[in-house]
């Protein structure tokens, strides 16, 4: 089928991308900068610059409300998106978590399901993979291969971690393992049976179908490859004419089929400027902006603040201190649920506010 297709230029070379799960934000990263833009106007709304040396991979929650960035340097960081959205153009925002447990370039990220509170996992060349709480940074499980490791994944349930390695080998690490230890060393002497063999090339990317039985793989060796996780037997090879640099498992779009399922509005072109920077300031478009909040930053919260607000309590009651403290918990319940319940209003005027934009008659 004939296809929309348009080239956006990047400020420069884009190492790693990735789209948010709400279809939102987009995510480059270009040298050592990260770059975030909206994906329905194309407006550049922060252009981060924490990391000393070039990005190599970037990755949202689930949830879309935190984003996780690693790079040559060593470091991961778990950024708040939220944060990153309302601060001044002229400030950098704080990381919430830099995690600097590793020795060598940080060459991949997954993260898992549960919003702010999911675990997230690092692979480096430093032959290690660590696996990493988000809400608290603290380091859950560090493992010791004898190779480098180039990619990571976690199957749906997360009793799993796949890491790919320089030499083609693909590991199976058990997170429900019995003792439970934060550091490991994988033998695979010892673990033949946890080894998928086949890539004679670094795996550059691993991809867990939903079911947890299916594991995808791509590598520098120009061969895709579908495994039986169960079996650890190659199911399937797809040849490339180059090395395979990301591959992964998707559920098809219900339209994908469909010959009419085109986009009725084409994405604008990306920014290359920061929102509210121009030099025109954007003079002769035309649409609408919503900025939520600003009008009331002096008297009250915006809801965007409400809203970090509301993560952090989700924090705190991860907190050994409030263990026990039942009333203390009660009351931050009910407050939680008095701030969805608002926050449904908020999202439903908006909705009706949109719908009669939308479906306004041309005049």
């Amino acid at each position: 089928q004939d296809q929309l297709q348009q080239k956006i230029i990047c400020p420069g070379p884009v190492t790693c991308l990735t789209a948010s799960p709400n279809g939102l934000y987009i995510l480059a990263g270009v040298a050592e900068s990260i770059y975030l833009w909206e994906v329905s106007n194309g407006n550049l709304l922060a252009i981060l610059n924490r990391h000393y040396q070039d990005l190599t991979c970037l990755c949202f929650t689930d949830d879309s409300s935190h984003f996780l960035s690693g790079a040559k340097d060593c470091l991961a960081l778990v950024w708040n998106l939220y944060s990153v959205l309302q601060a001044e153009p002229s400030q950098i925002p704080d990381p919430r978590h830099v995690w600097s447990r590793h020795s060598l370039p940080i060459t991949d990220l997954c993260c898992g399901f549960g919003g702010p509170l999911a675990r997230a996992a690092t692979a480096s060349l430093d032959q290690t993979a660590k696996l990493w709480e988000v809400s608290s940074g603290e380091l859950l499980l560090s493992v010791l291969f004898d190779v480098g490791i180039m990619a990571v994944t976690l199957d749906l349930s997360e009793y799993h971690m796949f890491c790919g390695g320089m030499d083609g080998s693909i590991f199976q690490v058990d997170l429900c393992a019995w003792p439970v230890q934060r550091d490991r060393t994988f033998q695979t002497e010892r673990e033949n049976g946890k080894v998928f063999r086949g890539h004679r090339n670094q795996v550059t990317c691993l991809s867990v179908s939903t079911d947890g039985s299916l594991l995808l793989s791509g590598s520098h060796d120009e061969t895709v490859r579908l495994w039986d996780i169960q079996s650890k037997q190659c199911l399937k090879t797809m040849n490339h004419k180059g090395p395979v640099t990301n591959a992964f498992i998707v559920l098809a779009p219900a339209n994908m089929f469909n010959p009419d399922g085109k986009p009725s509005v084409p994405l604008p072109k990306f920014s290359k400027h920061l929102h509210g920077t121009e030099s025109n300031d954007e003079q002769g478009s035309e649409g609408v902006t919503l900025r939520l909040g600003l009008h009331q930053q002096e008297s009250g919260e915006s809801y965007l603040e409400k809203a970090e607000k509301m993560y952090s309590q989700m924090y705190s009651t991860r907190e050994k201190n409030l263990v026990g403290d039942q009333e203390h918990l009660t009351i931050q319940v009910s407050e939680l649920e008095e701030e969805v319940s608002t926050l449904r209003k908020i999202n439903k005027n908006l909705f009706d506010f949109s719908a009669r934009i939308i479906t306004k008659p041309a005049k």
